[in-house]
C-alpha cells in the first residue's frame, strides 16, 4: 500500500460526513416513546434503519458536494473538503454517491415496503434540495426540517407503531430552529462573500433571521410544554411528570442561541452537539430523565 493510501481513505470517509450521522438517530425516537426500548428486536430493527439512513444520507452529501464544488471553494472552511481541494476526483465521487444510495435503498427494502418508501421520499427531498430548494428562500430551511420529520416517521413505521403528531411537530420546529441559526451563522461569518458561497443568503439578513428564530424558539418551547402536559401523552406514556424535562429543552435552546450570537458559532449544529460540553451533558441528562420518567415512572 502506498504512503498516500491512508490519506485517500480519509478523504473518502470525510466525503461521507460521518460526524453528521447522529442526525439519523431521530429514527430511535419512536422506539423510546413507544416504550419499546427494551424490546431487543425493535431496537435491532431501528439500528438497521439508522444504518440505512446513514448510507442514503452520505450518498446525498456526496451528491451535494459535487453540485456545490465550485461554490465551496469560496468558503473559508468548506474549501478544505476533499472535492473542492481536488483530493478526490469527480468520477470517484459520483461512483461513491450512486453506490451508497443503491445499497441504502436495497437495505430499506429489506426492512419493509413502507419504510423503503419513506427512505425513497427522503432521498428525493435531498435531490430536490440540492438542485432547487436550497435556492428557494424559507423553503430551503423547511426542506431540511422535513428531512428530520421523515426520519422520525420512518422510525415508527419500521417497528409498526403509530407516530405521535406531537413528535412530528416538535421535531419539525426544533429542526427549523437549528437551521435558521445555521443560516444566520453563515451570513455573519461570510459577510460580503456570503452570496458567492450560497446564493440564497442574499434573500436573508441577520434581522430577518433573528425574527424567524424568535418565532420558532417560542413555538418550539410552547409545543414541547403542551406535549409534556397532554392528557393523551400522559395516558400513553404512563407518567404525568414529563414536564420535568422542560428545563433541559430550554437550556439547550438558550445555549445554542448563546453560541450563535455571542460566540459566532452554530454553522454546524450537529457538530456542536458533539463538541460543546454543556450541550452534550444537557442532551444526555434530557435522555436520562425522559427515560426514567417513561420506563421507571419516577
Amino acid at each position: 500500500m502506498s504512503a498516500s493510501a491512508p490519506a485517500a481513505v480519509r478523504d473518502l470517509v470525510q466525503l461521507l460526513r460521518p460526524y453528521q450521522w447522529h442526525k439519523n438517530a431521530v429514527v430511535f425516537a419512536a422506539v423510546i416513546f413507544a416504550k419499546r426500548l427494551f424490546v431487543v428486536h425493535d431496537v435491532a430493527v431501528c439500528a438497521a434503519a439508522f444504518l440505512t439512513f446513514c448510507l442514503v444520507a452520505s450518498g446525498a452529501y456526496v451528491m451535494n458536494d459535487l453540485h456545490d464544488c465550485e461554490r465551496d471553494r469560496q468558503h473559508p472552511e468548506k474549501c478544505r473538503r476533499p472535492l473542492p481541494a481536488g483530493r478526490v476526483s469527480r468520477a470517484t465521487a459520483v461512483g461513491l454517491s450512486v453506490g451508497l444510495v443503491v445499497v441504502g435503498l436495497i437495505g430499506a427494502g429489506v426492512l419493509g415496503a413502507g419504510f423503503a418508501g419513506l427512505v425513497a421520499v427522503y432521498f428525493a427531498l435531498q435531490v430536490a434540495y440540492t438542485f432547487h430548494l436550497k435556492d428557494a428562500v424559507i423553503l430551503d430551511v423547511m426542506s431540511i426540517a422535513a428531512g428530520f420529520v421523515i426520519r422520525a416517521i420512518a422510525g415508527g413505521v419500521v417497528i409498526d407503531v403509530p407516530v405521535s403528531s406531537w413528535l412530528i411537530i416538535c421535531t419539525f420546529l426544533g429542526a427549523l430552529f437549528l437551521s435558521f441559526g445555521k443560516r444566520r451563522h453563515e451570513l455573519v461569518l461570510l459577510e460580503g462573500d456570503a452570496t458567492e458561497h450560497r446564493s440564497i443568503l442574499r434573500e436573508y439578513s441577520p434581522y430577518f433571521l433573528d425574527q424567524m428564530i424568535a418565532v420558532v424558539t417560542a413555538s418550539t418551547v410552547v409545543a414541547y410544554a403542551i406535549y409534556t402536559a397532554s392528557p393523551e401523552v400522559t395516558r400513553k406514556l404512563g407518567t404525568d411528570k414529563l414536564y420535568l424535562t422542560i428545563p433541559f429543552v430550554l437550556f439547550g435552546i438558550f445555549r445554542y442561541l448563546y453560541l450563535v450570537h455571542q460566540r459566532d458559532e452554530g454553522g454546524n449544529p450537529a457538530q456542536l452537539l458533539l463538541t460543546d460540553p454543556p450541550l452534550r451533558v444537557n442532551l444526555l441528562l434530557w435522555i436520562l430523565t425522559a427515560t426514567l420518567l417513561i420506563y421507571v415512572g419516577v
